[in-house]
């Protein structure tokens, strides 16, 4: 177009270069790194460009309002300039000559969303998106022009976003040419001067300085029950480790209470946590009959089974003269005194057996489910957890088999004595916290 001028000179053209010819990008950048000016202009561009009839471009943040405090001052300033323009304040859209339209939306609102399609979308603080934005709206609005994607903003725990870069950043390693993974941590970029960034990292917390300023995915937030690095830990430690026979095994079963949820059946023998059982969409009786062939091949000292969806399962294998027990995630804990519920003290245990050695099969799905898991004290000081319901919301599916291996610590059992090997021992104090 004749007569445009974009009073944009950007900081990073060795990133813009990168993103060209891309189709998913995403970029995590610190704190104050530029990103949303970054990606307003990165639109402008491809909108200016656009060939296609009637070019329809998105920018993306978690809500409506942020999205119009955070861009549309910068959209209005850096198209000013360019001739034919038309601004719609309400609906916060611009339009150019070559009948291209870059529009802002808010993730909160997903029904704005439905029913268009987009030559390409930038998606600002990915974090704080709900997964099923990007799975069930955005990507297949992409479908039909072959749309393009750019995802920006700071780490946020176990999310949409961290999916999309490890998603991202595995494709680029296969040498997907249509993924793009790519990290600036403070310390990699000249945005913030060095004394600023000095001050920040002596008045930020640890968790903080890693998540915000250094992009560090394995970093939680302070209200973290577990926290990223000690689940690698203890994915790592599970490579080669032998169950140790003196130890009891005892089964978690987490019954699925919603049809996208999950029934996990889960293994665990001291300190290792065994591969799990996962089984979507089966009735109680088809669960049942897994959990006794299992009983039948294992032969567990325990088997707890989470009481609040899983009675018939319960039923079920009790009227087949099977040992099994009922635990009630809301119900009274054994420590009454420091826990909100039974739930609460099961993932404290598991916290603590992980963090003195535990070790997790290498599930990524598992992974998310442990470091997704926020604690906080109710006003009686007793340690209370995020609800499943939360917790489904933040992070787009329930937490099946963190649940089912929490219910492994359910109880203390009794250990085996060297003698019960030859059937003349006898049971010995058993702790799975005191290794």
């Amino acid at each position: 177009m004749r007569g445009d001028v974009i009073p944009y000179e950007s900081r990073y053209p060795e990133i813009e270069a990168m993103l060209e010819g891309v189709r998913f990008s995403v970029l995590v950048a610190h704190r104050r790194f530029g990103k949303t000016v970054l990606a307003v202009n990165r639109l402008l561009k491809l909108a200016l460009e656009c060939q296609k009839e009637r070019g329809f471009f998105a920018y993306v943040a978690p809500f409506r309002n942020q999205a119009k405090s955070i861009a549309w001052a910068y959209m209005k300033r850096y198209s000013a300039g360019i001739e034919g323009r038309k601004v719609q304040e309400t609906e916060l859209s611009v339009r150019f000559e070559n009948e291209a339209t870059i529009r802002l939306f808010g993730a909160d609102n997903p029904d704005a969303l439905r029913g268009m399609y987009f030559d390409s979308v930038v998606l600002d603080e990915v974090a704080q998106m709900k997964p099923e934005i990007w799975a069930e709206i955005i990507r297949p609005a992409l479908a039909d022009r072959e749309g393009s994607a750019l995802f920006i903003g700071t780490p946020k725990g176990i999310n949409l976003f961290s999916e999309m870069y490890h998603r991202a950043a595995e494709a680029q390693a296969a040498g997907d040419p249509n993924w793009l993974a790519l990290s600036f941590p403070v310390t990699q970029t000249t945005a913030l001067k060095p004394e600023e960034v000095e001050r920040l990292k002596e008045e930020l917390s640890e968790n903080t300085w890693r998540q915000e300023m250094l992009c560090d995915f394995n970093a939680s937030s302070d209200d973290s029950l577990i926290p990223l690095d000690v689940v690698s830990e203890g994915r790592r430690a599970g490579h080669g480790m032998k169950p140790d026979h003196f130890s009891p095994l005892v089964l978690g079963v987490d019954v699925a209470r919603f049809g996208d949820d999950a029934s996990v059946i889960f293994p665990r023998r001291g300190k290792l946590a065994m591969m799990p059982t996962v089984l979507h969409k089966v009735d109680n009786m088809t669960l049942a009959d897994a959990v006794g062939e299992k009983m039948a091949r294992l032969l567990p000292q325990g088997v707890y089974i989470d009481n609040g969806g899983g009675g018939g399962v319960i039923d079920r294998l009790t009227s087949l003269g099977l040992a099994v027990s009922g635990v009630h995630f809301g119900g009274r804990a054994l420590d009454s005194e420091r826990f909100h519920n039974r739930r609460a003290e099961m993932w404290f245990r598991l916290a603590e057996w992980l963090k003195n050695g535990g070790a997790l099969p290498d599930l990524e799905a598992l992974a998310g489910d442990l470091s997704a898991i926020r604690y906080f004290y109710d006003s009686t000081g007793k340690m209370k957890l995020e609800s499943k319901e939360d917790i489904k919301a933040r992070i787009g599916r329930s937490p099946d088999l963190g649940d089912a291996l929490a219910l492994t610590f359910a109880v203390n059992l009794p250990g085996l004595a060297l003698g019960d090997l030859y059937g003349n021992g006898t049971g010995t104090a058993y702790d799975p916290l005191a290794w």
